[in-house]
């Protein structure tokens, strides 16, 4: 996607999220000290690969970062800034489809044939208009923290009233949604998490961009991007994806804000995802179990 083509279709969704006044252009970040990334791993030597490399990719990076990492296969998790609060922009929109799962759950029914509609649009697309709607259905905020209970996501705020894209969040609870989105559990049946990886698994092209950067051709790529533009922590650019395949089954959410353009929160956010995907896939063919011949 051209840089054009994606500050014009920025523009469009912040028109939708907050007041026009309040979206101005912002003075450059400065540079923040180098992030203290922490990770831990069952596979010998992953662990101080990865923090290397991931503060590495973090170099002289402006703005505010967090991280938050997870790969079932080999018990392997980062974090940084974990807990650090940013404005969701459009990632929230996996939060939103997930609490219109569960309510249909609680009733026993499977979604009408309009809210496939609304959510498809929402999710592939990015549409502000369906999402709008869903978020009224659901009881705005009040609703949508049943929701955020039951999946123990105790730092995200939902945005007041119809600002469902002002809705704070953290890197900790989008490992929290995804995990449950990916994985067994009592919050989300099976058919709930496959609906929400397949329409993950079907964003347009254009909006495809920051944490599937990087990843082998092998692997499923399932993400949502968020991007927003305000007065203060200039431009908020985000990225949540799950992937699976290459011996690996992980989740990456990476948060930014203080970005001087929304080109360069995109870079920063590749950035990190490319050095992960590749230590993984490094650490694959590392441990290639040894063949037995008879």
């Amino acid at each position: 996607m051209s840089r054009r083509a994606r500050v014009l279709s920025a523009s469009l969704a912040a028109a939708v999220l907050v007041p026009f006044g309040a979206v101005t252009a912002a003075a450059p970040a400065a540079a923040v000290a180098a992030p203290k990334v922490t990770c831990t791993s069952a596979r010998a030597g992953l662990a101080p690969e990865l923090r290397k490399h991931i503060t590495a990719a973090l170099k002289n990076r402006k703005g505010t970062v967090a991280v938050g990492f997870h790969d079932r296969t080999t018990h392997t998790a980062c974090s940084l800034r974990g807990h650090s609060s940013f404005d969701s922009a459009s990632v929230v929109k996996v939060t939103v489809l997930a609490a219109l799962l569960w309510d249909a759950q609680k009733s026993g029914r499977a979604l009408s044939a309009r809210e496939k509609s609304l959510a498809t649009a929402m999710i592939t697309k990015s549409d502000n208009a369906a999402t709008s709607t869903l978020w009224r259905q659901l009881g705005g905020a009040a609703g949508v923290k049943g929701f955020l209970r039951a999946a123990g996501m105790s730092g995200t705020v939902p945005g007041a009233g119809g600002s469902w894209g002002l809705t704070r969040i953290n890197a900790t609870d989008e490992q929290r949604l995804l995990a449950l989105v990916t994985g067994e559990n009592t919050v989300l049946t099976g058919p709930s998490r496959s609906y929400v990886l397949e329409l993950m698994g079907e964003v347009v092209p254009a909006q495809r961009w920051g944490t599937p950067a990087g990843a082998p051709s092998g692997v499923s790529k399932h993400v949502k991007n968020g991007w927003l533009k305000r007065s203060t922590h200039g431009w908020r650019v985000h990225s949540i994806g799950a992937f699976h395949g290459g011996g690996h089954d992980y989740t990456l959410s990476v948060l930014t804000h203080g970005n001087t353009t929304m080109d360069y929160g995109v870079a920063t956010i590749q950035g990190v995802a490319r050095v992960i995907h590749k230590d993984l896939a490094s650490a694959a063919r590392r441990h290639v179990p040894a063949s037995h011949g008879s």
